[in-house]
Parts: structure tokens; C-alpha cells; sequence
């Protein structure tokens, strides 16, 4: 990691769970954590339990509005000179049906919210940052946090359109880095597919349950950042076990 001391590093949904674990992370291992959020007082807080050589800073954004991302971009070229790490961390999931077949189906604004901020918002967030790096000639990361639902499509009606979007996500990440080698640029994108995380999300399940904590995703990232510029990890997929007792 001790090449990105003194980089930037945009995250996306760092209020939370996944992003506040890792934002604190990389901050203690020395970068400048611009975390993206539209609860900004959240990251406010963690900006204050940093300890190591880096900070956090906050900028409202709301990812599933264009304008808003165009802004943020903005001003982190204009305050920092632009990020050098991007992690697509922001995501949305309302449980529920996508049609009224179903008992329980979905407001229109809920469907749409879940297209905007897990896909159209990682894609236009990439837009913004892969340009960055290219106008300052530097081979930067992107990292997106996609799920093990992006793999298969879990037998439960209830997470509706939210698998969709997550096989939309490893679909962009392949496309992104046929798009690099094609052209031979040498920016870093990763897909990293946690099962059941403990976030703000998943608020329904059983004690029994093998789930993640946030920060065990979080080091998973940081391990991706860690490898040579050489070597680019596409895909990691963490899931959780059982504690095995002897």
C-alpha cells in the first residue's frame, strides 16, 4: 500500500457499512479519502477516528443524479487535483417484488433507484474519474463493489431487480477492461463480490446465518490495491462460513 500514500482516493457511499470501513482504512494508510455520500455528517463523524498519516473529507453526492457526480468530479480536480482510486462502493436495495403479481411489489421510485445508484451511478462515476486519471497521465484503480448475486440470480423473489444490477455490474467490469487493453491503458478495474454483508442494507436475517463484517470486505480491497501495477486482480469473491467447532 505504500505506493498510495499521498494519493486520492473517491468512495462512493462512504457514510456507511462497506464505504466507512474502507475509507478509514485507506485514510490510515496515508491517502486523502474524499468520501462521496449524501448523509455527509456520517463521514464527518469518521473523519475523526482516523489515526494514520491520511484524512477523510466529505462532498454530498447523490450517485443516481448525473449532476451531482458531475460536481463532485469537479471539485476533487479542483481540490485535490483529481482521485487516483476509485472504489464503486454506493448501492441500493429495497426488498419487495417487481411486479404486482407478487404480494409485495415495488413503488416505480424504488425500482428506479436501484437501476440509478447500482449501475447508471458506477458507470457515469467511472466516466468522470477514468478521464481524470488519463489527463494526468496516471494508471490509477477503480474497484467496484459488486455482490455474489452477480453471478447467479438467488431463488428469492423478494430481491427483485437487485441481482440485475449486480450481473450488470460484472458484465461493466469485463467490459471495462477489454476497453483498457484495447487501448492500451494501463487504469486497473476489479470486481469484488461479497456474500451477505452486515450493512444498513440487510436488515432481515437469521442469527445462524454466516454473514460479513464490513471491514473483512474492506481488506479485500485493500489486498486488490496492494498487488503490483502489473498484476490486476478482475474478480474476488468473498463469502462467510460457519464458526466450525471442533
Amino acid at each position: 500500500m505504500e505506493r498510495w500514500a499521498g494519493k486520492v482516493a473517491v468512495v462512493t457511499g462512504a457514510s456507511s457499512g462497506i464505504g466507512a470501513a474502507l475509507s478509514l482504512r485507506l485514510a490510515n494508510h496515508g491517502l486523502t479519502v474524499v468520501g462521496l455520500a449524501r448523509r455527509t455528517h456520517l463521514i464527518d463523524d469518521l473523519a475523526s477516528k482516523v489515526t494514520g498519516a491520511g484524512n477523510i473529507v466529505t462532498k454530498s453526492c447523490d450517485v443516481s443524479k448525473p449532476e451531482d457526480i458531475e460536481a463532485a468530479f469537479k471539485w476533487v480536480e479542483q481540490k485535490f487535483g483529481g482521485p487516483h482510486v476509485l472504489v464503486n462502493n454506493a448501492g441500493f436495495l429495497k426488498t419487495g417484488c417487481i411486479t404486482d403479481v407478487g404480494e409485495n411489489p415495488l413503488s416505480d421510485d424504488a425500482v428506479l433507484s436501484t437501476l440509478d445508484v447500482n449501475l447508471k451511478g458506477m458507470v457515469m462515476c467511472t466516466r468522470k474519474a477514468v478521464s481524470s486519471m488519463r489527463k494526468r497521465n496516471f494508471n490509477g484503480h477503480i474497484i467496484n463493489v459488486n455482490s455474489i448475486a452477480g453471478h447467479y440470480v438467488p431463488f428469492q423473489s423478494s430481491l427483485n431487480v437487485y441481482p440485475s444490477t449486480k450481473h450488470a455490474v460484472t458484465a461493466l467490469t469485463t467490459a471495462l477492461n477489454t476497453e483498457m487493453a484495447e487501448f492500451h491503458c494501463q487504469i486497473k478495474v476489479a470486481s469484488v463480490s461479497p456474500g451477505l454483508v452486515k450493512t444498513d442494507m440487510v436488515t432481515d436475517f437469521k442469527d445462524d446465518m454466516p454473514i460479513l463484517e464490513p471491514e473483512a470486505v474492506a481488506d479485500a480491497i485493500l489486498y486488490i490495491l496492494s498487488t503490483p501495477p502489473n498484476v490486476n486482480i478482475t474478480e474476488l469473491t468473498i463469502e462467510p462460513i460457519l464458526e466450525r467447532r471442533l
